[in-house]
């Protein structure tokens, strides 16, 4: 999954950060933000969609029951034809953005695919949506390290954005919807191999792929804004505070989302927090070439890349509770 940085880099990261916030302070969430950046009482009202809170859990569940979805393996190609089938179904034009990493830990060369799916796919005006959806190879956090190679399902690391996803697709083609929406899910952010011999792995292929694909086209479609959710359906006291990276290169789409999420008083966003590190995430590459990215994304939850990351420890309503901020600001988007 994503790093988190730490030591001297993390401390000359930090420092450019408290540089910038002493000019620009994140909004508290409570007090009336900028009114150039947010105003929710004048934004217009939106359709808020009945996110089916079970039926979400449900998908959760049958993308664990499939297993490991690790890179390359049937796992994550069945994955692959669960979801196209569904985001078919329900009229989403679906792509596999099909490429081939190569990882330094590994002899051979690795198939991936990034999984895209469009609404209004004819409008060059779009934003996008994304997660990743590949798993571990390694419960690397577990603390007995014989059960490291052991088969983890990844619940909510991988999972709760994807099935987030799943279900706000039900409620696309009723939506009021001004510009496109892709949903993105990005291969490779996980695959990563963790022993004694190997800390030079590479993360995030799936969305470094996408970003140089978009970078290198010369077409009509341009990209406004990116929410990248990630571990977003934690069942124990879910926090999503302002991720330091998101606020530093996209802080403008930092006030709208967090202030959208406390106008629908979803209380897991907490916006007048600042992560306690900053995270390199799959949000990182979109900035890179000019896609404002932030990440929703829970910090302290207590599973990550171990055993017990499991659906029993994921929850419908916080995952509404995300559902709801998209919807609402996928419509307000202009």
């Amino acid at each position: 999954m994503k790093r988190w940085m730490s030591g001297l880099v993390c401390g000359a990261i930090l420092l450019t950060l408290v540089g910038a916030l002493l000019m620009l302070r994140p909004w508290n969430g409570t007090a009336r933000p900028p009114e150039e950046e947010f105003a929710a009482e004048r934004a217009p009202a939106v359709k808020i969609p009945p996110f089916d809170a079970k039926r979400c859990m449900g998908y959760l569940k049958d993308l664990c029951q499939i297993g490991p979805r690790i890179s390359g393996t049937d796992g994550m190609k069945k994955q692959q034809e669960l979801l196209v089938k569904h985001f078919e179904k329900l009229g989403g034009k679906v792509e596999l953005q099909k490429f081939t990493a190569r990882q330094n830990s590994q002899r051979q060369p690795c198939a991936m695919a990034n999984l895209i799916v469009r609404w209004k796919p004819d409008e060059p005006r779009r934003v996008i949506l994304c997660s990743h959806y590949d798993t571990r190879p390694q419960a690397d956090q577990e603390p007995d390290r014989r059960k490291w190679k052991q088969p983890f399902v990844s619940a909510n690391d991988g999972g709760s954005g994807v099935a987030i996803l799943m279900e706000l697709a039900h409620h696309m083609n009723d939506l009021t919807l001004k510009v496109g929406v892709d949903f993105v899910l990005f291969d490779g952010e996980e695959y990563v191999f963790v022993d004694d011999d190997n800390r030079g792995d590479k993360y995030f292929f799936g969305s470094e792929h996408f970003a140089r694909e978009y970078a290198g086209r010369r077409n009509r479609t341009r990209y406004l804004a990116a929410i990248l959710l990630d571990m977003v359906g934690g069942a124990e006291k879910p926090r999503f505070p302002v991720e330091q990276y998101s606020w530093a290169k996209a802080g403008r789409l930092v006030q709208d989302v967090w202030g959208i999420a406390a106008e629908q008083k979803c209380e897991a966003f907490i916006g007048n927090e600042l992560s306690k590190t900053p995270v390199q995430d799959d949000h990182l590459a979109l900035n890179n070439v000019g896609i404002p990215a932030v990440d929703i994304i829970d910090f302290e939850y207590k599973h990550w890349h171990r055993l017990t990351d499991t659906p029993e420890n994921c929850s419908g309503e916080t995952m509404e509770q995300v559902a709801r901020v998209l919807a609402v600001w996928i419509q307000r988007c202009k």
